[in-house]
């Protein structure tokens, strides 16, 4: 599938969830962890945009998009740590 569809698709149900709301528990909290997944994604994104001219890059992935969006920027911080110092 074409990749632009995808995240079309992805943001019109994450769009949707945010107007009209969950009628469920078990979707809300799927929709909140998914909008947390994107907003690490973001962070991740801007922060290697922002660090690429100090040689700092984070791989965006599974893992680092959910450290840094479920724990915010005290969560980007440690994984440029983690990058810098024990990797």
């Amino acid at each position: 599938m074409e990749p632009m569809i995808v995240i079309s698709l992805l943001g019109g149900l994450i769009l949707i969830l945010l107007f009209s709301g969950a009628p469920f528990k078990p979707a809300r909290f799927v929709g909140h962890t998914a909008i947390k997944f994107l907003i690490g994604a973001l962070l991740l994104f801007f922060l290697n945009v922002a660090g690429n001219r100090y040689g700092i890059h984070v791989p965006i992935n599974f893992a680092t998009s959910a450290v840094s969006g479920f724990l915010g920027i005290p969560g980007l911080f440690a994984l440029v740590a983690i990058q810098q110092w024990v990797i």
